[in-house]
C-alpha cells in the first residue's frame, strides 16, 4: 500500500473514532462497510481502520461474480450490471453470517491475477481467504452496502470522490487497455448505484476523498 496522505488518515481517524463509539456498551460484533466509486480509497482508508482496531477485514472484490462472462455483461443494462456484480449471497453465507455469529469464516477469492477464460467468465482461487471473528469487522468494496445485506450492516459508510479524481487514480495503477474496458463497463453501473441504490444522503458517515495525486 502506498503512505496513505493526511487527508486519508484524518478520514481513517475519524471513522474508527465512530466505531469506537458504537461499540460502547455493545454486546455483538459490529460491521463496518465502506462503499465508494472504483478509484475513491476505500480499501486504503479499511485498511488503517482494520489495522488500528485489529478487525477483521472482508474484501468485497473477493466475491465480485466471476460466473458471468464479459460478453454477458455487456448485453446488460447499468442496473442489472450494478445488481449483479458482487455475490452477495455468497459474501453473507460465507463471511459475515459466520463472524458475525463468532465463527471463522473461509471462501475463495475471485482471482485476479488469472484473467478471463476462453468462455470469458472467470476463476476463482484455489486456496482460502480465512478470517477469524472479531468485535469489529470491516467489509471493504463497491456495491458493499446493497440493501440485500442492510440488516448485517450496522455502519454504512461513503468514501466519496469526484469522478475526474477516481480516474486519475485508476490511470496511475492500471493497465489503459483494461482500463478503457473497465470504464466502459462500469462507470454507468456504478453511477446508477451511487444514485438510485445508494445515494450519498442514505449512508451513516460520508467521508470526502478530493485530494489529487501529487
Amino acid at each position: 500500500m502506498e503512505s496513505p496522505t493526511r487527508e486519508v488518515k484524518l478520514a481513517a481517524d475519524g471513522i474508527t473514532a465512530e466505531i469506537r463509539r458504537r461499540l460502547a456498551n455493545r454486546n455483538r460484533p459490529i460491521v463496518a462497510a465502506l462503499d465508494g466509486g472504483s478509484g475513491s480509497g476505500k480499501s486504503t482508508v479499511a485498511l488503517l481502520i482494520a489495522e488500528e482496531l485489529g478487525a477483521a477485514l472482508i474484501q468485497g472484490d473477493d466475491f465480485f461474480a466471476a460466473d458471468i462472462s464479459d460478453a454477458e455483461w455487456d448485453l446488460r443494462t447499468p442496473e442489472a450490471r450494478a445488481a449483479d456484480a458482487i455475490d452477495w449471497r455468497r459474501l453473507r453465507a460465507e463471511a459475515l453470517e459466520p463472524l458475525l455469529a463468532g465463527k471463522s469464516a473461509k471462501w475463495h477469492a475471485f482471482d485476479f491475477e488469472a484473467g478471463a477464460r476462453p468462455d470469458g467468465s472467470y476463476a476463482m482461487r484455489t486456496d482460502f481467504v480465512e478470517c477469524e471473528p472479531n468485535a469489529v469487522i470491516v467489509l471493504d468494496g463497491a456495491y458493499s452496502t446493497r440493501p440485500e445485506l442492510a440488516d448485517l450492516i450496522d455502519f454504512p459508510v461513503l468514501i466519496d470522490a469526484p469522478v475526474d479524481v477516481r480516474h486519475e487514480r485508476l490511470a496511475a495503477r492500471e493497465d489503459k487497455k483494461f482500463l478503457d474496458s473497465w470504464h466502459a463497463r462500469w462507470d454507468a453501473a456504478e453511477e446508477y448505484y451511487f444514485t438510485h441504490v445508494r445515494a450519498k444522503p442514505s449512508f451513516d458517515f460520508v467521508v470526502v476523498n478530493d485530494v489529487p495525486l501529487r
